[in-house]
This record gives structure tokens, sequence and C-alpha cells, in this order.
């Protein structure tokens, strides 16, 4: 792997999870060392990169620096006479951020820190630690490919240094689809990663994607994944509804007719196929991303099952035009919840929407397709 140049100031990633939106970013690492995912153009074109071990806790040590002054302030009710010397980088502003939201969580980045040696990565958690003692959180993305790799009892020395969440893109657990989008791993790799991430006493959450298997995979991708699912247990499922930005390799693949893309509807009916597979598991579902159908969609297995299946089906019992005016409403930010379309005012202000722009059955895939490039 690449070492990263000399220190140059603190560095910010391009990426990190809605559940980590007040935490601490630390970089780890540059962009993805695997980078052939189809579905992702996040560090395509991007060289991988590793940062020293010295450069990072030189970052921790500006965090430090300015949390120390900014708490300072807090305690004089006014800013200290002398503020500390940036040196470069995002570390005052990220700095105050962290502090004024309570300076419990951290997330080191990018794609896949685990991919450093763990002798690295424990000497950089317990820095963290000593500097931050009363951080609660500290997680990161990992491939299951990584995770795979990694002995267990040097996992459980990453756990006991203070790794104590672990993000996972499953994605998928067909295989069929994890060859198509060149995900580079397979279905029993995810399930013994999920499963070794437990074991070592770490908090797991994984994430799967609703129509990444198209048409073709889509009962596969459902079936599968519940399968998979069910044999690892993880802390969290978290939807990821697929989105296609323009430039990424899969939408060359949907263009010359090797991928057949699934819309909104069809994506809840997989959806609800997969959560109706789901059994003897006590996960909590998370639904925290802009691009999924349904917020309200969410709880803990089993004893919110029966209520996250009511959510689904009540969407695809609707008719196609109300169908029609939450997508195009939810897409534009006009409603949130299904309860929404019960208010006469919202619902109208959607319509207005369709009727100025010219929205029908016909095109409303398409429309709704383009408004979710916004926050891709």
């Amino acid at each position: 792997m690449k070492e990263s140049p000399d220190w140059t100031g603190y560095e910010v990633g391009p990426i990190r999870p809605p559940s980590e939106a007040n935490s601490l970013l630390l970089r780890i690492t540059r962009n993805c060392p695997w980078n052939k995912c189809t579905f992702c153009g996040l560090y395509k074109g991007e060289r991988f990169s590793t940062r020293s071990v010295d450069d990072v806790k030189r970052d921790i040590d500006q965090i430090k620096t300015w949390t120390d002054y900014f708490r300072l302030s807090d305690e004089i009710d006014g800013m200290p006479e002398h503020a500390p010397s940036s040196e470069g980088g995002w570390a005052p502003q990220i700095a105050e951020h962290w502090h004024h939201s309570g300076m419990r969580s951290i997330f080191l980045q990018d794609a896949n820190s685990l991919v450093i040696k763990p002798e690295r990565m424990i000497e950089i958690l317990k820095y963290l630690r000593e500097c931050f003692p009363g951080t609660e959180r500290i997680t990161s993305y990992a491939r299951s490919h990584t995770i795979a790799g990694i002995s267990n009892e040097h996992l459980a020395d990453i756990s006991a240094a203070g790794l104590n969440r672990i993000h996972i893109g499953l994605e998928s657990a067909c295989d069929k689809v994890l060859e198509l989008v060149k995900k580079g791993v397979d279905k029993q790799t995810h399930i013994d990663a999920g499963r070794k991430i437990k074991k070592a006493g770490i908090e797991l959450s994984e994430y799967y994607m609703p129509g990444i298997g198209g048409r073709e995979f889509s009962e596969c991708n459902a079936l599968e994944t519940a399968d998979a699912l069910n044999r690892i247990n993880p802390d969290f499922i978290r939807i990821r509804t697929l989105g296609l930005p323009d430039g990424i390799p899969l939408v060359e693949d949907y263009e010359n007719g090797t991928f057949t893309r699934t819309n909104d509807v069809e994506m809840i009916e997989e959806l609800l196929l997969m959560i109706k597979n789901l059994d003897g598991i006590t996960s909590f579902l998370k639904n925290d991303h802009i691009l999924n159908m349904l917020p309200e969609l969410k709880g803990r297995f089993p004893e919110d099952k029966p209520q996250m299946i009511a959510v689904m089906e009540k969407f695809l019992n609707l008719s196609e035009e109300d169908q029609m005016i939450f997508r195009v409403g939810r897409r534009t930010g006009r409603l949130v919840l299904l309860e929404s379309l019960e208010d006469e005012d919202k619902k109208n202000a959607v319509q207005g929407v369709i009727e100025q722009h010219g929205i029908n059955q016909s095109n409303v895939y398409e429309i709704c397709d383009n408004l979710m490039k916004r926050f891709i």
C-alpha cells in the first residue's frame, strides 16, 4: 500500500454514514483500496494511500488542542487571549463542530481503514482513547474481504483498543449480484466476516441495497441477503436504496442492457420480501438515508417486524396515482411520511408540481431518478 506524503494539515475525507453526522472525522486512509464496485463512483480515478501513524497522531493533537481551547472558552464565557496555531487544514472547524456536538463519537475515514496493519490501528486507537477518554464510540467502514483476512486475535485486540462499531457494505448476499457489480466478495465471506466482528465484541452495521440486482436478480437479492443476515444477526441493518449518478460503470451496464433497473415501487416490493424472510434475529433496522422511500420503516426484530411490513404494504396498496404523488413528494421534499398524503394542502401542492412539469406514469421514474441524483 502506498504511504501518503508528509503531513500538510488536518484532512477530511469525502464521506461518512448519516449516523456519524456529529462524529469527529479522522482520516486514516485516502480513498478505497478496492475501488471496483460498479455502483460507486466516489473514488473512481483517485489513488488509494495510507496515512502514517505519526500524521494521524498529529491530526489528533490538533483536535485535542482546539477542543481544549473551546472548552476553556466555555468555562470563562469568552474567548481566551491566545488562540492555538492551526497549522493548516480543517482542524479548527472540525474541532468546534465536534466540541459542540458533545465529543461522543469518532469515525475513521475513508472507505476501509481496517486495511492498515492491525498494530498501526491499535496504536491509533490507544492514542485516541488517551487524548479523548470520554468518547463513547469509535467507528469505521470495512470490507468483508478485509475483515476475513484479520485474525480473531488481532480483531479482539482492535476491539480492546477502542474500536466498537464497524460498518460493512454488504449491499447484497446474492453471489450473482455480487459478481455483477464487482463487489469482490461472496456470500459466505460476508457471513464469516460478520460473525467474526460480532465474536470480537464489536457492534456491526450491515448495509443492504434494494435494487442493486436489477429486475433479473431482485428476488435473489432479497432472499439471499435475508438468509445471510439471519446467520449474522448484526446489531444494525441499514437500508441504502440504489441510486445511479451519471458516469458510474453500472449506468453503462444499464445503457448497454446488461443491467435492468427497478423503480421505487419494485424496490419496496424487494425490500418487503427481504424483511418478511428475516427470522431469528434481534437487529435494529435503520432507514436513515435520504434516498430511502419510506423513512418510517424502522424498528427492532422481532417485535417491530409486523409494523414494518404494514408500512410497506400500505405504500404498495396505494393507487398508482397516490403512489406517484408520494414518490414525487418524497423526492422533492414536500412529503416525508406516508401519512403526509392525508394532508390535503401538502398533497395538492405536490399535484401542482406534477401538473406544472407534466409528470405522468410513463415518465415519473425518470424524473424521480433525476431528483435522486442531487443527493448522491
